[in-house]
C-alpha cells in the first residue's frame, strides 16, 4: 500500500469541506453586490464635492471606478470557481480536489486585500466628505 497516497487522503479528510468553501464563495459574492452599492452611493457623494478640493474629489472619484471595475472582475473570478466546483463534484475527469482548494485559497487572500484596501479607500472618502 502506498503511504504516501494515504496521507494525501488524510490531508483532505481532515479540510474544509467543500461545501463550506462553497458558502465562503457565495458570501464574497455578497460582500462584492455590497461594495459595489457603497461605490454608487460614493460616487453619488463624491458628485457633490466642493470645488476648491475639486483634485482630491476626482481621484476618488477615479478610485470609485476602479473598485467598480474590480468587483466585476473578482466577482467573475469567484463565479468561474464555483463552477469549477460544480464540475468537480460532478466527477469530471482532469479535475482535481487540491486544484480547487488551492484556486480558493488563492481568491480568499485576494479577497483579504480587496477587503483592507476597501476600507482605506472608505476610510479616504468619509475623511473627504466630512471637510466639505
Amino acid at each position: 500500500m502506498n503511504t504516501k497516497a494515504l496521507n494525501q487522503s488524510k490531508d483532505f479528510l481532515l479540510g474544509v469541506g467543500l461545501d463550506i468553501l462553497h458558502r465562503e464563495s457565495l458570501e464574497w459574492l455578497e460582500t462584492l453586490a455590497f461594495w459595489k452599492d457603497e461605490t454608487r452611493f460614493f460616487a453619488d457623494l463624491l458628485r457633490k464635492k466642493d470645488s476648491r478640493e475639486m483634485e482630491y474629489g476626482k481621484m476618488l472619484s477615479n478610485l470609485d471606478k476602479i473598485h467598480e471595475n474590480l468587483f466585476d472582475y473578482l466577482a467573475d473570478d469567484i463565479i468561474s470557481h464555483e463552477k469549477l466546483l460544480a464540475r468537480l463534484e460532478k466527477g469530471e475527469k482532469g479535475i482535481a480536489d487540491v486544484d480547487y482548494r488551492d484556486r480558493h485559497k488563492n481568491l480568499k487572500n485576494r479577497m483579504q486585500l480587496f477587503t483592507s484596501d476597501f476600507r482605506e479607500f472608505k476610510k479616504m472618502v468619509f475623511g473627504y466628505v466630512k471637510k466639505l
